[in-house]
Parts: C-alpha cells; sequence; structure tokens
C-alpha cells in the first residue's frame, strides 16, 4: 500500500521530538509522509523516488564528532529538500555554509519577517509569528545562497539555494505555535515539490484491502479485538478484504471499565458478520500481575499474556496463519526508534516490537502507517457506527496502567467506579467529542480526609482529559470548574475508599497521556 502511493515526502528523523508532527502536517496537507532513518543512502532514496524530502530537527550540532550526518549524494539527486532547524543547519553545511554556536540563542515565539518572493512563503504575511528552538544557527552563507527571513537574532532564518532545490528553516513550521506553519509546508509540498495531494482516505482503503488480500491470499486472520476504534477498524478493512476469511478474538483481561466486555460483545455481534470467540481471562491475567509494580513489566506481561490465549484459542480455529493487530504510527514511534532514527523509547506498547518470537504467526497491521484521527476517517468510511468510532481510545493493558502500583481486584473496582462517573458527567456536559480522551487514574496513595466528622485515610484519584488530533503532543482540557466540581463530589461521595479528588494540567509533552 505505502509503495503503491503516487506520491510520498520522506522525512529524515534525526532525532527530533517534533519528527511525527512533521509527517502528520504533510498529511494534513493530502501527501502521505513517511519516517525513514537519516542513515538511508541516496540510491534508496532514489529507488523510492519521493516527490520530496525533509530533513527534521535534532539535539546535536552538526560540527561535533558522530553528529548524525546523511548521504551527502541526496542533494546531487535533484529532489526538493527542506531543512528545519538542525535540517536547515546540516543541509546548509553540506553546501558549504558556516553554522555556529550563537551568542543569543532562541528558544519560543518570535517575529519573522519572510520574504514573500519566494514560494515557501506564498501567501504569508510579512511578519509572521514562529517557533524558534535552537542554540546553533547559519552565520555564513556562499554567494549560492539566499535568505528568505530573518528574526532580530537570525538573520538566516530561512534560505534557499540559488541553483538546487534546498530550502531551510531554522524555526518549527510543524508545531502550532507556528500559526502558519502549516501554510509554509503546504508550499513546499505544492509549489515547490509540485504534488497533487493524492492522500485520501477512500484510496488508502482500497489500497489496503489490495494489500491484506495480496498479503493473506487464501490463508485465514485472527484479529484480536479491544472494543476500541483500533481494532475495529483493523478487523472492517480486513472483513472487507477477505470476508469469512477472518476470526476475531476478544480477550476480558478484567483490566476493562465498568461493563465493557459486555458492550464489546453486543457491539460486534450488531455490527460484524464475523467469527467471534470471546474468552473469560481475568483471573489468568490477575493471577500474573500478582505483586506487580512497575509499569513495562506490567505491559510485557499483559502482552505476553493475550499473545499466549491468541495462541492457545487460534488453535481451535483452522488452519490459522495470520494474527491482526490495530497497532497505530504513534505506537511504533514511541516504542522503538523510527527506523533506526536517533530517537529515544519513551515506553513500550503490548503490540509493538514486543511479541514473544515463537508467535507463529505472520502479522496483518493494516493501520501501521495511520494517526487516530486518520483511523477515526477509515471507520466512518467504512460505515462503522458513532459511538465506537468515537469513543475515547483505550489503552491495551487497559486499567492496569492507570492503576499505579499493584493490580487488584478492590483497586480495579475503585477506579472502574470513579472512570464510570467521570465519563457519565462528562457526556451529560457536552464534552465527550470535543475531548479526545478522558481518564481516571487510581494513586498509589492515601490522604488524610474527614468524613462524617471522623479522620478518613483514604485513596487518591487523578483526572486525566486532554485536547489532541494527533495523540503525539496533547493539551490539558480546560473543563469547567463547576463539572469538575460535580465530578469530585460524585466520586468522594460514591465511590468507597477514596477521599480525595485531583487534576492533571500537564501536557504531552514532557508528560505523555498515560500516567504509565
Amino acid at each position: 500500500m505505502i509503495e503503491e502511493n503516487k506520491e510520498k515526502v520522506l522525512i529524515l528523523d534525526f532525532g527530533s521530538q517534533y519528527a511525527q508532527l512533521i509527517a502528520r502536517r504533510v498529511r494534513e496537507n493530502n501527501v502521505f509522509s513517511e519516517i525513514v532513518s537519516h542513515k538511508i543512502t541516496a540510491a534508496e532514496i532514489q529507488k523510492i523516488n519521493p516527490k520530496g524530502i525533509i530533513l527534521s530537527g535534532g539535539p546535536a550540532s552538526v560540527y561535533v564528532k558522530n553528529a548524525p550526518l546523511c548521504d551527502e549524494n541526496i542533494i546531487k539527486l535533484g529532489i526538493p529538500i527542506l531543512g528545519i532547524c538542525y535540517g536547515m543547519q546540516l543541509g546548509c553545511q553540506m553546501l558549504k555554509a558556516t553554522v555556529q554556536p550563537t551568542a543569543t540563542r532562541e528558544y519560543g515565539r518570535t517575529t519573522c519577517t519572510v520574504n514573500n518572493a519566494s514560494k515557501l512563503f506564498k501567501s504569508l504575511s510579512k511578519d509572521t509569528t514562529v517557533w524558534m528552538s535552537h542554540g546553533d544557527q547559519v552565520v555564513e552563507l556562499l554567494a549560492e545562497f539566499e535568505s528568505i527571513a530573518f528574526t532580530k537574532n537570525c538573520p538566516f532564518a530561512a534560505v534557499k539555494h540559488k541553483t538546487k532545490p534546498f530550502y531551510g528553516v531554522q524555526f518549527h513550521p510543524e508545531v502550532t505555535h507556528t500559526p502558519q506553519g502549516s501554510q509554509i509546508i503546504r508550499n513546499f509540498l505544492y509549489e515547490i515539490c509540485g504534488c497533487m495531494g493524492d492522500w485520501k482516505m477512500h484510496s488508502y482503503i482500497e489500497h489496503s484491502v489490495a494489500d491484506i488480500r495480496k498479503q493473506v491470499k487464501d490463508g485465514r486472520v485472527v484479529c484480536g479485538l479491544s472494543g476500541g476504534v483500533d481494532s475495529a477498524v483493523t478487523a472492517a478493512l480486513i472483513h472487507k478484504a477477505i470476508g469469512n476469511h477472518l476470526s476475531c478474538i476478544f480477550v476480558d483481561n478484567g483490566l476493562l471499565r465498568n461493563y465493557e466486555a459486555e458492550e464489546v460483545i453486543q457491539t460486534f455481534k450488531d455490527n460484524f458478520t464475523v467469527d467471534l470467540h470471546a474468552i473469560d481471562a481475568r483471573d489468568r491475567f490477575l493471577n500474573k500481575l500478582k505483586g506487580v509494580v512497575d509499569p513495562e513489566k506490567k505491559r510485557k506481561i499483559i502482552g505476553h499474556e493475550f499473545i499466549e490465549i491468541f495462541k492457545e484459542e487460534a488453535k481451535k480455529i483452522s488452519e490459522v496463519q495470520f494474527l491482526a493487530q490495530g497497532t497505530l504510527y504513534p505506537d511504533v514511534i514511541e516504542s522503538i526508534p523510527a527506523h533506526g532514527g536517533p530517537t529515544v523509547t519513551i515506553k513500550s506498547h503490548h503490540n509493538v516490537g514486543g511479541l514473544p518470537a515463537e508467535l507463529g504467526f505472520e502479522l496483518v497491521e493494516p493501520l501501521r502507517f495511520l494517526f487516530k484521527d486518520e483511523v477515526r476517517k477509515i471507520g466512518e468510511e467504512l460505515g462503522l457506527p458513532e459511538e465506537l468510532v468515537w469513543r475515547h481510545p483505550f489503552p491495551g493493558p487497559g486499567l492496569a496502567i492507570r492503576i499505579i502500583g499493584e493490580v487488584t481486584k478492590p483497586r480495579l473496582d475503585i477506579l472502574r467506579n470513579a472512570d464510570k462517573i467521570v465519563i457519565e458527567e462528562i457526556r451529560k456536559a457536552g464534552l465527550y467529542r470535543s475531548i479526545a480522551q478522558c481518564f481516571s487514574v487510581l494513586l498509589p496513595m492515601s490522604t488524610v480526609g474527614v468524613m462524617g466528622d471522623e479522620r478518613s485515610y483514604e485513596n487518591v484519584i487523578a483526572i486525566r482529559a486532554v485536547e489532541t488530533t494527533d495523540f503525539m503532543t496533547a493539551d490539558w482540557c480546560h473543563i469547567p470548574h463547576e463539572i469538575l466540581g460535580i465530578i469530585s463530589n460524585r466520586i468522594i461521595n460514591e465511590v468507597k475508599g477514596i477521599n480525595r479528588v485531583v487534576y492533571d494540567i500537564s501536557t504531552k509533552p514532557p508528560s505523555t497521556i498515560e500516567w504509565e
């Protein structure tokens, strides 16, 4: 499917925390993007034949020993290149410009004066706000370069080469703090790379179905269902491709929300005509998690048990050769360095890179290159019910990573009851669709309180609600105080064992959305 896209932009990853955002912004402009290692060769790029190349930012300095570099022959390919921050410095250095540390570093918003005669800044205001984050910059340009934007402290805030299709910006157009950043990226794609914009959800579905048929042929696929949009869209795509050659397995691991198992089973019976196997494995998972407090160990244990149960159940289904998973691009990026790039692992996901070597199935992952909002668009295209498509994301390890510390049945009951109240009140206030994800976390501590004129020493619930489209960055939601007050009052009064409720006002980054 990826190979069949007529248009593609490659993003060379130099360790930027924003590489994923660059990919997302390109896709928002209807051009497919893929993050690849900075070590990719010019010959490999030429074979892929992308419409454009973007060099990401990164934490290193281009002039130090062991700085991540790229094949200098990339410049000779004639493919338009946009360098961002570190990427600009590297591209300029390869073209013999000088990069040095600056006396005055730039971090945060600043005003940038742009040259509208440049295709890169077409339709932009002359003075525009941009987001800077650098301690190095280009300090000397050769005659072959032209400066096309500047700030108070950066005379070469954007440059272009006069004879080669290389453009560079010292600021970050991919972040929302650069209000006209999407237009800059759009200009690069359409005005400079000559893209037509063929990245559409409908064409993705067609390519994905064709790819699944090509991979699976007459084989049989088993798909793990969680009840969320990712696994539902995965199942729907595969069912569209191979029909009754698909079997679905839903595992009740005892880590689901209130009445979730029953709702999942009913939803799939009502909306899918597939072979569904529902497994009650609550005791099995809880026994495995007994005494475990480390979040990474929890994830690994849960992931391993899922796979073992899949294998056991799949043996009851004849001729299974493939395992389908709803792995998304952010899962891949957070779990392993992107295609060998110098990024760091943030946390492991139970369905990425943690599968046991003896799995025995070939993986089918039709959503592996998609972001969450793109998956929802596919769900709508496929006609899945709205309540399923727009259901808030729920992690594979379930409530196990929303209980900080050991997972026990009493603690699960406390968290389920609190979480049920949060979602009820969010829905009642008409906020559910505007919030990307909202949930409760049970903290590993007790606090003093007064209940019924008596001293209490009970648990604390934290509420987490975020706004985001791509789940790579997120801001905390400004839920009205009166709604938070109602939620807090209900939890303390209705959930036995809770005497304090707090609200998480952290952004991602530096925090992640989940607490573990």
